[in-house]
Formats: C-alpha cells, sequence, structure tokens
C-alpha cells in the first residue's frame, strides 16, 4: 500500500492531499492572494494527516509541485518537501502544476493548454493531448494573436488556467475555448504522484530544483 502526501504551491492555491493507491483520502487547500503559504502550509499538512487518521512515519513517498509558476510558493513548497523527506528518509516526487492542472479537464478530441500568468502577456504553457501526453514542450511566452496557431486550426483548444484572461483578450478563433476557473490543486496529483511511484520516478532529493523557467526579479518600490 502506498500513501503519499501531496504538496502544491506554485499559485495562489495553498493545497495539500494524501493519496492511498491513487485516490484522495484527504484534502486541505486555500486560495488567498496574499500568498500565506508559509503560514497554511505546515497547519494544512498536520490537518490533512488528522483526517486520513493516519501519521507521518505511515507515508510512503513525499510528491510536490514543482512549477512552473510563483517562485516564492514554489520555495516553500519545495523547501517543505525536501524537509519532511530528509526527515522521514522517503523518496521525493516532482510533479508537473500544468500537468495536473491538463489532468481536471475531460476532452475527446482537440488539445488542452493549461497557462499560467508570467507577468505582463506571458504565460507558463505546455499543450497536452486528449490522453494527457504532453505534446509541446513546458514553455514561458508571450501571448500573440498568431500563438497556438498550429493546434487551433486542427480543433478545439481548450485554455485553462490564471493565464486564460490575457489569452482571452486577444486569441479571436472560435476553436478556443477558455477556462480561467482551472488552478493547480493537490487533488489531481494524487493519482500521478501514484504512477510516478510504481515507476520508481525518483527526485535527487538533495539537488532537485523546481522549473521556474523565468529568473527572480525583485521589484523595488517607486519613490
Amino acid at each position: 500500500m502506498a500513501l503519499i502526501l501531496n504538496i502544491e504551491t506554485a499559485t495562489t492555491n495553498c493545497s495539500v492531499s494524501i493519496g492511498k493507491e491513487g485516490r484522495m483520502i484527504a484534502l486541505r487547500e486555500q486560495n488567498s492572494a496574499s500568498y500565506s503559504h508559509s503560514e497554511d502550509l505546515h497547519f494544512f499538512i498536520k490537518e490533512s494527516l488528522h483526517a486520513a487518521s493516519i501519521s507521518v512515519d505511515d507515508l510512503n513517498a513525499i510528491a510536490v509541485s514543482k512549477g512552473p509558476g510563483s517562485y516564492t510558493g514554489l520555495r516553500i513548497g519545495v523547501s517543505a518537501a525536501k524537509g519532511l523527506c530528509f526527515a522521514l528518509d522517503l523518496p521525493l516526487i516532482g510533479i508537473s502544476t500544468l500537468e495536473s492542472m491538463a489532468s481536471q479537464l475531460i476532452i475527446k478530441d482537440g488539445v488542452v493548454i493549461p497557462v499560467l500568468d508570467a507577468r505582463r502577456m506571458e504565460v507558463y504553457s505546455a499543450v497536452y493531448n486528449s490522453n494527457y501526453d504532453k505534446i509541446r514542450e513546458t514553455s514561458v511566452e508571450e501571448i500573440k494573436s498568431n500563438s497556438f496557431a498550429q493546434f487551433v486550426e486542427q480543433g478545439k483548444v481548450y485554455i485553462i488556467g490564471s493565464g486564460a484572461v490575457k489569452c482571452r483578450e486577444i486569441l479571436e478563433h472560435p476553436n478556443f475555448v477558455f477556462d480561467d476557473s482551472i488552478m493547480p490543486s493537490a487533488r489531481e496529483m494524487c493519482s500521478l504522484s501514484y504512477k510516478e511511484f510504481k515507476l520508481n520516478n525518483f527526485e535527487n532529493t538533495a539537488y532537485f530544483e523546481p522549473d521556474y523557467l523565468k529568473e527572480f526579479i525583485i521589484q523595488q518600490r517607486k519613490k
């Protein structure tokens, strides 16, 4: 039996779940624009373990959303996951933030493109087919009128996530379908982390780093 603690902090949603054989048995999350992850995360972990009626000693692995996403949010989640792995001598599993978003949408044809806001007119994005196979690598890109043209000419393109708002303003082809309500959650990580666990696809805990894609820039307040 595999019990996996899943941590998602790549966006404003601080989310923790417990998966048992790929099935979610506990979830605690809160979407807050204040990014209160540093205050909430360990409390959510404790609450999730209690809800699942298990202790940290019962866990078999720790999974963490590896980005892309908020620099600070990712660091908080990864630091917590690494600390637990070292303390409990457990393997670390990295899960793509965009893949877990894509898995929330069930489609029969076309492609799904999860997009996360990356400031200005840029988004973090990747492209998945209806089987959730990645058919275009993750990138940070500026949204233009011809973005994703090679996909939208072939059928429906589902743009999901926080970046869908700015995409809707520019992309006008009738095959585009937008949904900005979908956000990363540890709920979808349960099945994904269990799949990696069965394949023994573990990260090197000491050297693991999130997929930031963009350099962290400190913005100074204007005088």
